[in-house]
């Protein structure tokens, strides 16, 4: 993998988690957490919704979206652990 690849997955992770946590409140992880949320949310996305029948489309701002879908699954599923 090239260091460009992961720059971009760490920049479309933070973004991702950023804004799951601003949609589910109450989850504010932080940069870190953010990213990790933000990536393993891109993976649920990314295998969840197309056995749904949704795609998106290409480009970054699809990848963007998607990973924010899976975050907000995450952090979803997160919090109804919690409780």
């Amino acid at each position: 993998m090239a260091i460009e690849t992961l720059i971009v997955w760490l920049i479309i992770g933070a973004i991702a988690g950023w804004v799951a946590g601003l949609i589910v409140k109450g989850y504010g992880l932080g940069l870190i957490g953010n990213i990790v949320v933000g990536i393993v949310g891109a993976f649920i996305a990314g295998w969840l919704l197309p056995r749904l029948g949704i795609a998106i489309g290409g480009g970054i701002v699809a990848e963007i979206i998607n990973a924010i879908i899976g975050a907000i699954i995450l952090l979803v599923v997160i919090g109804l652990i919690r409780r």
